[in-house]
């Protein structure tokens, strides 16, 4: 089985307030399903009210993302047997988000 990130960045989901809690309802039901198919991982939304910190190889604190990175959005982790099913999976979550959304395998990583 591959691990596969299913994500968004936040200026993806242009949502009016009105459709916004159609939009949770209906990502929350793929959640679930996703959960009751047993291939759900991890999932959320980065809080972007929060900045972020880097954190050195010694130890160092400083503040701010690595210079070039943005990484703010929606993101699940499903495990899944084949890249089809991910696909599958993404047009999912793409549908109940209300936004297209961006697929990435991990390497295999025989400690994860």
């Amino acid at each position: 089985m591959t691990k596969y990130l299913i994500s968004f960045p936040s200026d993806a989901m242009v949502v009016s307030e009105e459709d916004f809690p159609t939009v949770v309802a209906e990502s929350h039901a793929v959640i679930a399903e996703a959960q009751a198919a047993g291939v759900y991982v991890f999932g959320g939304g980065i809080n972007e009210e929060v900045e972020p910190v880097r954190v050195g190889a010694d130890g160092s604190i400083s503040p701010g993302p690595y210079p070039g990175l943005d990484i703010r959005g929606g993101f699940t982790i499903l495990e899944l047997p084949d890249r089809a099913s991910a696909e599958a999976w993404a047009a999912k979550i793409a549908a109940s988000c209300h936004c297209p959304q961006e697929l990435r395998e991990f390497m295999y990583d025989p400690m994860s």
